[in-house]
């Protein structure tokens, strides 16, 4: 287990505005802390330094695992998966119907949104309830 250290910790929370950087879910609707992961997996050389954390909720960070790159469903190219780090969210994805699915717009995104499952049903369901109370979806960081 790494030792990233609390302050660290605090500053990825408030650079990441409290969601996670794949599905944006905001942590005051999530039923858990969301984590700091590693966008390069330790497991595939990734290093503990600030420049490869960011945040991300329990679903897209388990779903993610080691995983650096995956296959776009239309070239069927392998691609480096999203960087939320250095990449912008708007660029790749976008929402659709009525916020609860997202949509890959670039072979980056859609490799990421089949890799990470985020239109996985548990997800859909509760982004439809987020929907009906308008907190989604959110606004990109």
């Amino acid at each position: 287990m790494s030792q990233i250290p609390a302050q660290v910790r605090a500053q990825i929370r408030i650079q990441a505005n409290h969601q996670c950087g794949y599905c944006l879910s905001l942590q005051k609707y999530v039923l858990g802390i969301l984590e700091i992961e590693h966008i390069i997996p330790k497991a595939a050389g990734g290093t503990d330094d600030e420049e490869n954390l960011w945040l991300a909720c329990r679903l897209c960070n388990a779903y993610k695992g080691i995983q650096t790159h995956a296959k776009d469903p239309i070239t069927n190219r392998k691609v480096k998966l999203f960087n939320p780090r250095q990449q912008k969210w708007s660029r790749h994805f976008t929402w659709a119907n009525n916020g609860t699915q997202i949509t890959g717009l670039t072979t980056c995104g859609r490799a990421t949104v089949l890799a990470l499952q985020l239109n996985n049903p548990y997800a859909v369901t509760v982004r439809q309830a987020w929907v009906s109370a308008g907190w989604h979806p959110p606004t990109e960081i």
